[in-house]
């Protein structure tokens, strides 16, 4: 398989109008946060970004919620000795979704939740933990239990230590959400990344030669569909720990 053809991509973008956003009356946004950064040879540098922004539409599909465009680059510094890669710094990130939430708060909405789809984003968790210093107001989502919940309910083999990057669970969603960005040859891609106590210092490409720390030949497109399930119906605990959604 080779690119996929131009057009055939998951629509990443939300299209509601204002007038449709007017009638809802939403209390609270959804922002996904994806990543331009290497997913090996089978998987886009987009992988990241399409799947925070499909989770962001299963979730705008059942709750009342503002469906934002999603932030495409943000702090894949790990990843920078593969081509492809690009990154912003976690400043800018920090000024990005403070801009976001001033504009929103500026539109009546006032409660945020961030659909994170790269684990290198380690501020978000300060951006998190600063906002709601006041009262709750932005969650970040999924956090760890969510997605050890949705591999449970999938029956997913791996763990999220030994399925890191481009492994079984991104596999997974992509085979049953954009089956096109997936080019053939994954199911030959695993690799065990084993213990990576250095990370942050020597980037991951200390750790994998072809960028990939999992077992993407586990990945199907039925457990793409459970986790996206699982994660939709666990975004009820963010929304009641933000105060609801109306």
């Amino acid at each position: 398989m080779g690119p996929p053809t131009p057009g055939s991509v998951v629509n990443l973008l939300p299209t509601a109008t204002s007038t449709d956003v007017a009638e809802l009356q939403p209390r609270v946004a959804v922002l996904p946060i994806g990543s331009f950064e290497q997913h090996g040879r089978y998987l886009p540098l987009i992988t990241d970004t399409a799947i925070a922004c499909i989770i962001g539409q299963e979730i705008a599909s059942r709750y009342p919620v503002h469906l934002l465009p999603p932030i495409t680059m943000s702090c894949s510094h790990e990843h920078a000795g593969f081509p492809g890669t690009v990154s912003i710094s976690a400043k800018t990130l920090y000024a990005v979704i403070d801009d976001i939430r001033a504009s929103l708060a500026r539109s009546g909405i006032h409660k945020l939740v961030i659909v994170n789809g790269h684990g290198g984003n380690y501020v978000l968790s300060n951006i998190v933990q600063e906002a709601n210093v006041d009262g709750p107001s932005v969650s970040l989502f999924p956090l760890g239990a969510d997605w050890d919940r949705a591999r449970d309910h999938a029956d997913l083999v791996s763990d999220r230590h030994a399925d890191m990057h481009a492994g079984e669970i991104e596999t997974s969603i992509l085979l049953h959400a954009a089956p096109e960005l997936v080019r053939e040859g994954y199911s030959e891609a695993d690799h065990d990344g084993g213990p990576r106590p250095f990370l942050l210092v020597q980037g991951i490409a200390a750790y994998t030669e072809s960028g990939v720390i999992g077992f993407p030949s586990l990945g199907t497109a039925e457990k793409g569909k459970a986790v996206l399930a699982s994660l939709t119906e666990g975004f009820a605990l963010h929304l009641a720990a933000l105060g609801g959604s109306r």
